[in-house]
């Protein structure tokens, strides 16, 4: 019986600690040192939340950049890939699709010129993050419908790319979020 009264002792003590205490000192000390990343790194336009740093947002307007694909529409809640293999006859009619829709929105642009991450979701299916070949063959479709410059457009480009992790992993990307801001914000709106 002493045994079960200890367990149990026990077993308080590591939920008060490991279930109350640990969880409010971690998101104190995030809330403290971190507040924009910690709660979610919203980005807000006129005083109104318009979307995460984070997360990909579907967008469709002629005149901003479009995230990558996503298998879960955008939906956060729902977070995840595809799960279809490379042989997949569903994955290779989706990526066929995505091809068609990336011709009719940037014509010219040749098929052996069109990078994966304009064509695949990602895992998550909510990457915030295109590659730069991604975004630079989506200048001249931005370009036309907005009446900025492709110079200013990559500039733009330049301005927010983020390099490689640490200087050796991945391949540069940039964020989105960030150009549509930028663009958003020299259009005046």
């Amino acid at each position: 019986m002493l045994n079960i009264w200890r367990s149990l002792r026990f077993l308080v003590v590591s939920v008060v600690l490991l279930g109350l205490i640990y969880p409010l000192a971690v998101w104190g000390i995030g809330q403290l040192a971190f507040p924009y990343q910690a709660n979610g790194s919203m980005v807000s336009m006129n005083g109104r939340v318009v979307g995460s740093m984070l997360i990909a947002q579907s967008v469709t307007k002629p005149g901003l950049f479009h995230p990558r694909p996503s298998a879960v529409d955008y939906a956060g809640n729902g977070s995840g890939g595809s799960n279809l293999g490379p042989t997949n006859p569903a994955l290779i009619k989706e990526i066929q699709g995505n091809i068609k829709t990336v011709e009719q929105q940037n014509p010219g642009t040749p098929v052996s010129k069109i990078p994966p991450d304009m064509v695949e979701s990602s895992a998550s299916g909510l990457d915030p993050d295109i590659s730069i070949q991604n975004a630079m063959i989506q200048v001249p479709r931005i370009a036309k419908a907005t009446g900025i410059s492709q110079t200013e457009l990559v500039a733009m480009i330049n301005q927010y790319k983020q390099g490689l992790f640490i200087g050796i992993w991945g391949s540069p990307m940039v964020n989105v979020m960030q150009l549509n801001l930028a663009i958003e914000k020299r259009l005046g709106r």
